[in-house]
């Protein structure tokens, strides 16, 4: 039968009868002769039953329970009590004890009580492990998707919640960065303490610096009194540094020596003050070339880079698409109490052959618009923007003959580094390597061209200009993106106009 069994008496000859007598029914026993020897065996291997006598020499077997409680909470005790012993078997259940077997103890009946125990905790652990997996399924609050882009960024925020290693998020302007930072606080054990969320590029350094680290009286000429800064007001939270790749190179150095001391210094201050918060950092730059071009500290980088968590562009997640449409378009018309319903079949098309460079962000913009121009019961071409409308696909289809139709290498090329682009999530810094290019190289071949001013003289009839409103229409085959079911009940989305980008169960 499965299961470790410890006997622990200090009645040798007692111990080792018990120990042979249980191995011939098939358990794995081995036996100590005091509390602390049980205690001293369990730092070092696992045991589930563990079967004591209660009067010992030292701690008797009532104490030991209550450690064994404290400190092994799955594992189950067996008390073994004297002949009518009952006001102790009450107090050995009462201090944790599973079962308990009266003296003079019949192996048989001990047997039975070690069986129970074993079965009883492998139900426990049976259960644990599909609720572990139940709620591995469920959504996230704020993040959700079952598109495989997203589903990675979600183990990974599952992972990583209860560790208070220093984060990362990357990704696009607009796919929820913050939101990916807020699960991660909201998982974590410091849920009940503050969440501090402060934009690195939205003031300049000295203020910065007084923002984060705090000041003393007099510091400056508006500082009237002392203020703890952001990190200290976090408490046992999270702070979390939005668009840290904007900081200024003078509060990088600063900031990185607040992270190797787990200390700040407020402005003016002699005296440093420890924090205890966990730092999450956020960026829409390529942060390894940043380093580079050395326009971001190296040392900075590797000390916020423990862990490094990628939100994916919703190009990546065209699964997503639709249903976050249908959830932006539904609490949008609610709000506005119009009675739109749907997305009609050739407006969905276009939705989801879009490249969306403003992510989740743009998709809610692009829908309130149009729920805003709709004047039917569902969203059409007309009522989309005109980008949505004129948007080419980047992937790479010749089916046509028509020389009005076929497009330039150079667009060709710029189609397929887009393409490469979608498929690894946005990492420039990969899809260079990929394409056998460097960075500086993938930046040119993404740019649009530009066209000149030329005296005016009528279009060629057999050609195409790529924004054009004569342009044939989009194909239902013509969007990339990575492999997904279409079916998911959830989405990556906002909850709020006044939060664009934000992430919300769909």
């Amino acid at each position: 039968m499965n299961g470790t069994i410890l006997i622990v008496d200090d009645d040798d000859d007692t111990a080792i009868l018990l120990r042979d007598s249980l191995k011939k029914r098939g358990f794995d026993v081995e036996c100590v002769n005091s509390a602390q020897q049980c205690l001293d065996r369990l730092r070092t291997e696992a045991v589930d039953v563990v079967v004591t006598d209660v009067q010992m020499t030292g701690m008797s077997g009532i104490e030991l329970c209550v450690e064994l409680r404290q400190r092994y909470p799955d594992l189950l005790p067996i008390v073994l009590t004297g002949q009518g012993g009952l006001e102790t078997a009450i107090a050995a259940i009462r201090a944790g004890a599973y079962d308990f077997i009266t003296k003079p103890v019949k192996v048989d009946a001990l047997a039975i009580a070690v069986g129970r125990a074993l079965e009883h905790l492998s139900l426990k652990r049976e259960v644990k492990r599909l609720r572990t997996a139940a709620d591995r399924d469920l959504p996230i609050d704020g993040i959700a998707g079952s598109s495989p882009a997203i589903r990675e960024t979600i183990e990974m925020v599952r992972r990583v919640s209860d560790s208070d290693a220093t984060v990362l998020i990357t990704g696009e302007s607009g796919t929820g960065k913050e939101l990916v930072a807020k699960a991660l606080h909201n998982l974590s054990p410091r849920r009940d303490h503050p969440f501090v969320a402060v934009n690195c590029a939205a003031m300049p350094a000295p203020l910065l610096e007084s923002e984060l680290f705090g000041h003393v009286r007099g510091a400056f000429t508006d500082a009237k009194r002392s203020r703890a800064g952001l990190f200290v007001q976090a408490g046992a939270g999270t702070i979390f540094l939005d668009e840290i790749g904007e900081m200024p190179i003078e509060m990088q150095v600063k900031l990185l020596r607040v992270l190797q001391e787990r200390r700040v210094r407020p402005v003016g201050g002699d005296e440093e003050v420890p924090f205890e918060a966990r730092v999450v950092t956020a960026t829409n730059r390529d942060l390894e070339t940043e380093v580079e071009e050395k326009r971001f500290r190296e040392d900075l980088f590797y000390r916020i880079n423990v862990v490094a968590i990628p939100v994916p562009p919703l190009r990546s997640r065209a699964g997503d698409i639709l249903l976050l449409a249908q959830f932006f378009l539904k609490r949008i018309a609610t709000r506005t109490a119009k009675p739109v319903q749907g997305i009609s079949g050739p407006a969905a098309r276009l939705l989801m052959d879009y490249d969306w460079p403003g992510n989740v962000r743009e998709l809610e913009n692009c829908m309130e618009r149009a729920v805003a121009l709709c004047r039917l019961d569902e969203i059409t071409v007309d009522d989309l923007p005109a980008k949505v409308q004129e948007h080419q696909s980047s992937k790479i289809v010749i089916t046509t003959e028509s020389p009005g139709e076929l497009i330039t290498l150079d667009e060709m090329e710029r189609r397929y580094v887009r393409q490469v682009l979608g498929a690894v999530g946005g990492n420039k810094t990969h899809a260079a390597r990929i394409l056998g290019i460097d960075r500086r190289s993938l930046y040119r071949r993404l740019e649009e061209p530009r066209h000149d001013a030329k005296p005016s003289t009528p279009p060629p009839t057999e050609g195409h200009h790529p924004r054009s409103p004569t342009s044939p229409p989009i194909s239902a085959s013509s969007p990339i993106s990575p492999i997904s079911n279409g079916h998911s009940n959830n989405g990556l989305g906002s909850p709020s106009a006044s939060h664009p980008g934000e992430i919300e169960p769909g």
